[in-house]
């Protein structure tokens, strides 16, 4: 019955479902009002979560940028297609390898209209070659890399003109915003950032819907990554300051979006999924976000890094409720596939279907979790394995940006440790992590673990690590520039 479901549902309809993913910036797991916290307004979020499939459990896969949306769109986790050790910079000689397939180049075959708004962050390389338009993206607009990769002083964050909170990367280029492969502004105006990315987009949809043409909208938020801005429509308008000002104007367009997709009747053949790319980053205290219950946050491989909020909105296809299966970014490729009745692509995917998950709430096809720390290596491998309810951790080490909490596992200065036995919770009793579970005189636990273990080894010898990219290292004139041949730089580079 579920298969003749779907068949209708991709083939019998007027039109194939249009798939709006919106993925936000450095949210903790407790930063959505929606997810629990007092005084985050985000009514648009909250109205995703209330009409729609909520998930207690949803992971990405790892706890910083760059990796976690090359897996994201590729299904495959970051070791497979090399975005590994940490995160990509202006500079990078390497991005997301082309011969990855994203999920707008599943969709391309079919007819699927592409755009993306935001922050793309897996590479820019030389002419553009890792840049959107490069990996199945019909339109970008956006900042190709982290909007703190670049001078914070002297830049507005929020009207009038109160500066950028922070100093960033003081030796690079001013931060860009390109559409598609040029440069339209650098430095950055963020104050009106946020509306031009809305406007982008609303335009998108109009007239994707006008030409009939089914679509694809990515929009990899900025917010609510330090250093926070927010533009004259949020600013000063929220009860956290500036990381709820900022929450708010991502919310504000995420409303602009769903205002959209109804009044042009596509609301009710379109999936609008939400979720993050890391945990909050701690460092920053009340500017870097909240991980609610849970343990650490950005840099770690305890809950509060890679466990994150999400949220699956499709009125009259998925009913309104609360998830606590198993699931994850990973998850999204092939559901979108099976959703659009495209091919997968011809590679070792880590995904699977969440489909029957999502409109019949039935069981998660997950059955594992893998934990990467920030620099995965073959010679230390996983850190941590999440099956069922329960989570071993292999190894253990705090990060900087998980400073300033009293939690002394979560701070750099937490060595990495390995644990044998490995450290395990059970993670419905205990989210937090405080408490090892003992495993002396209980076989049931040391049966968990045996089973663990044995799902360990046989995910380590699937795992094929692909070239670093990262470790290609950096060019400084492979930096985006309006003025390429202009000196000195980076100074110069200003349009």
């Amino acid at each position: 019955a579920f298969a003749l479901w779907l068949f209708a549902v991709v083939f019998c309809s007027a039109s194939p479902p249009n798939f709006v993913l919106l993925f936000a910036d450095d949210l903790g797991f407790g930063d959505l009002g929606c997810y629990g916290h007092p005084s985050s307004i985000t009514p648009n979020l909250n109205r995703l979560a209330a009409e729609g499939l909520r998930f207690t459990d949803f992971y990405c896969t790892s706890p910083v940028c760059s990796p976690s949306r090359a897996s994201l769109l590729t299904g495959r986790y970051q070791t497979r297609s090399g975005v590994y050790p940490g995160v990509l910079y202006p500079g990078s000689r390497g991005g997301l390898p082309l011969n990855e397939t994203t999920i707008a180049e599943v969709l391309k075959p079919l007819g699927y209209a592409t755009a993306m708004i935001g922050k793309w962050h897996l590479g820019v390389g030389a002419n553009g070659s890792y840049l959107p338009t490069k990996q199945g993206f019909d339109h970008y607009l956006g900042i190709p890399y982290s909007h703190d990769m670049g001078p914070c002083r002297n830049l507005t964050c929020f009207p009038p003109d109160i500066k950028c909170f922070g100093f960033c990367d003081v030796g690079s280029v001013l931060v860009p915003l390109m559409h598609n492969e040029d440069i339209k502004q650098q430095p950055v105006d963020f104050l009106d950032l946020e509306s031009a990315y809305s406007d982008f987009a609303v335009d998108f949809i109009t007239s994707s819907v006008k030409k009939k043409q089914p679509f694809f909208l990515y929009y990899p938020a900025h917010h609510t990554h330090y250093p926070q801005y927010a533009g004259p429509g949020a600013a000063g308008r929220s009860l956290r300051g500036p990381f709820g000002d900022a929450l708010l104007e991502l919310d504000n367009t995420i409303g602009n979006l769903l205002a959209t997709l109804e009044e042009m009747g596509v609301i009710n053949n379109t999936l609008v999924f939400f979720t993050a790319d890391n945990g909050p980053e701690l460092m920053r205290m009340s500017r870097g976000g909240n991980a609610g219950p849970l343990k650490c946050g950005k840099g770690t491989t305890y809950e509060g890094g890679m466990r994150e909020p999400a949220i699956a909105y499709w009125p009259g296809t998925i009913k309104p409720g609360v998830t606590h299966e198993l699931a994850s970014t990973l998850d999204v490729l092939p559901t979108i596939a099976s959703l659009a009745g495209a091919k997968l692509p011809p590679v070792m995917l880590d995904g699977v279907d969440m489909t029957e998950l999502l409109v019949r709430r039935g069981k998660s096809k997950r059955e594992t979790m893998i934990f990467y720390p920030t620099s995965p290596s073959e010679k230390y491998g996983l850190f941590a394995l999440r099956m069922g309810k329960y989570k071993a951790h292999f190894y253990t080490h705090g990060a900087e940006h998980s400073a300033t909490t009293p939690d002394r596992d979560c701070p750099a200065t937490a060595v990495l440790t390995a644990h044998d036995p490995p450290l395990l919770f059970d993670l419905e009793a205990d989210p937090s992590e405080n408490y090892p579970l003992t495993l002396e005189g209980d076989p049931d636990l040391q049966a968990v673990l045996e089973q663990i273990q044995k799902a360990k080894l046989e995910f380590e010898a699937s795992m094929v690590f692909g070239e670093s990219q990262i470790s290609k290292g950096t060019d400084p004139d492979l930096a985006p520039c309006c003025n390429p041949q202009c000196s000195p730089r980076p100074s110069c580079c200003r349009c």
